[in-house]
């Protein structure tokens, strides 16, 4: 079996005995939920129809037929029921895993599964003039976790941030602003809460006053019409938001490869409701122009008011359109909260309508809210909670737990601010995605839970067990061929070498199922089985081949801690 895996050889020895396409058989390749039946089990029901067998019977005949070709890694077949169980060499399996390890380094896990397919993610996209709200955490962490996994796996990625940088609310701004902008200071150190203050007054005096928002829509419009004073407000305020998230982005990690927001459609807009009238899609509503989607069970898709100004739906589609055009995606990827699932459904169900077979490469991938316990937070700014404020008492309640527990760690304030940041993202991404989540720090902080300061802490303790080894001269093997296989010949050692094999298939998974999740439930895993088998086994013993084996698997555990941290867009501090 040189030269090929485990799965590829059963794939093609099962194949071969049965008349089995080897991909499909591949494919079916499981670990067995209780490990005692063995390494790796075929269940073999879903040939029952095409060989006309009953699954038994087809596991037997299999286990009679690889009985006498097994070699290297495979010592074992066996038909239970159902199931063709094999059952692995464990030094043979231990020095191929972590050889390949050894080999690929950070890498490890890593395909070229998607070369050549462009994907386009749109996620973050906060509203310009506002600062930038816990609300946008989901979106922003889960989009930004998604292209790494998919960059991981070979794929181009084009990260979208889609700014909420249009509409008639820019027309309350610039109103509000004319009226009242010389009671507040755009040009001191917290320009945004000066404009959400605008913002808020604007409805507050149009409760009593509603021809305000008349002027609100007439700015707006003459803003889409490129009114000189309109657009020159209108950029201030954008210029002044994006400076501000950007600081938000660089704490995150976070980067994209366009900021194009709504308002990069406004040329574009014209040529999408002309398909829509050219397809006969646009039919009159009281004055505005929808496109009827009731036959298909939604509701129908607002294009232009009445006053002709546009609609959120507009701008979609001629982005969508765009999108394609431009990159050619392979996906189309919109992460935005469940409430916005009928929208996505009418965007799509449209570009259908107008003929686009790309239209089902489109994916709206939702997710549930935050929310805050009464307490939870305090933050400067009022009831609003801002992300800012969250990140920073994060970082200061990390900096009081690390005084207690490593009060001589060389640069605390940095390892803080990852070790802050960090929790915040990892507990964001622990749950599916779907689940709504409620703040609480005593969990989000916790060191010994499934959370990210434990993984965390785990990756910096093994890289702290390295360092030791090398003080006194004892440093993990170059090769996993030379390893002595009494030094892992215990459950501890098995059971966490099972883990490692299993990191490449949680990554593909993950970015399959648009699932951080699932990495992030790996990287508990993996630390909670590095952590059982160091507390059970010395490391640093006498024994140099024993002590080069386990310091080899230490080794192993520190890269794979540091991929999966990164590549869901957390820093794996070196010491904590």
């Amino acid at each position: 079996m040189s030269g090929v895996s485990e799965k590829e050889w059963i794939s093609i020895q099962v194949s071969e005995a049965l008349g089995l396409d080897a991909r499909a058989v591949e494919s079916l390749l499981e670990v067995p939920a209780d490990r005692k039946m063995g390494d790796l089990a075929l269940p073999c029901f879903r040939f029952a129809k095409e060989l006309k067998k009953p699954p038994q019977e087809i596991a037997r005949q299999a286990e009679a037929a690889l009985q006498g070709r097994l070699s290297g890694a495979i010592v074992e077949v066996k038909a239970t029921g159902p199931y063709l169980n094999f059952r692995f060499d464990p030094t043979f399996e231990h020095k191929r895993i972590l050889g390949e390890i050894l080999e690929k380094g950070e890498r490890f896990g890593s395909s070229e599964i998607g070369a050549g397919k462009t994907v386009v993610l749109d996620f973050s996209s906060p509203n310009i003039a506002k600062p930038f709200g816990i609300g946008h955490l989901r979106s922003t962490v889960i989009g930004h976790a998604v292209s790494n996994l998919l960059s991981f796996l070979g794929y181009r990625c084009v990260r979208v941030n889609h700014l909420g940088d249009w509409g008639t609310q820019f027309g309350k701004l610039i109103v509000a602003y004319r009226e009242w902008g010389g009671e507040v200071d755009l040009d001191g150190e917290d320009p945004i809460r000066s404009l959400l203050d605008l913002y808020v007054r604007f409805h507050r005096e149009a409760d009593g006053d509603p021809s305000l928002e008349d002027r609100a829509r007439e700015w707006f419009k003459k803003l889409e019409e490129g009114d000189e004073e309109a657009t020159r407000l209108w950029n201030w305020f954008k210029d002044l938001s994006l400076k501000e998230f950007q600081r938000i982005y660089s704490r995150l990690g976070v980067e994209f490869d366009s900021q194009a927001g709504e308002s990069f459609y406004n040329d574009k807009m014209e040529a999408a409701i002309g398909l829509l009238q050219e397809k006969g899609l646009l039919q009159e509503s009281r004055g505005a122009k929808i496109v009827d989607l009731e036959p298909y069970g939604l509701t129908p898709v607002l294009i232009q008011r009445s006053d002709d100004a546009t609609l959120y739906a507009t701008r979609d589609l001629a982005a969508a359109i765009y999108r394609h055009d431009t990159f050619r995606f392979h996906k189309s990827l919109y992460f935005v909260a469940t409430q916005q699932n009928e929208h996505f459904r009418q965007v799509f169900k449209t570009l259908e309508l107008l003929g686009f077979s790309w239209a089902q490469d489109c994916v709206h991938v939702p997710f549930g809210m935050i929310g805050f316990a009464e307490g939870t937070m305090s933050t400067r700014k009022g009831k609003l909670v801002f992300l800012e404020d969250v990140l920073d008492q994060a970082v200061e309640r990390v900096k009081e737990i690390m005084a207690e527990k490593n009060p001589d760690l060389a640069d605390r304030d940095r390892v803080a601010e990852q070790v802050g940041v960090g929790a915040i993202v990892f507990y964001d991404l622990w749950r599916r995605r779907i689940k709504d989540w409620t703040f609480d720090w005593n969990r989000i902080l916790n060191f010994e839970g499934e959370t990210g300061p434990y993984v965390m802490y785990s990756h910096a303790r093994f890289r702290s067990i390295l360092r030791k080894g090398a003080e006194r001269g004892i440093r993990p093997l170059e090769s996993a061929d030379h390893l002595e296989a009494s030094a892992l010949d215990n459950d501890e050692a098995a059971s966490l070498i099972q883990t490692l094999q299993a990191f490449p298939g949680a990554i593909e998974r993950a970015a399959e199922q648009y699932e951080p999740s699932i990495l992030t439930q790996a990287l508990v895993d993996i630390s909670d089985r590095a952590n059982k088998f160091y507390n059970a086994h010395h490391v640093l013993v006498e024994d140099p081949q024993v002590a080069g084996t386990r310091l080899l698997l230490v080794r192993a555990v520190a890269i794979l801690l540091k991929t999966g941290l990164n590549l869901i867009g957390i820093e794996a501090p070196e010491e904590m």
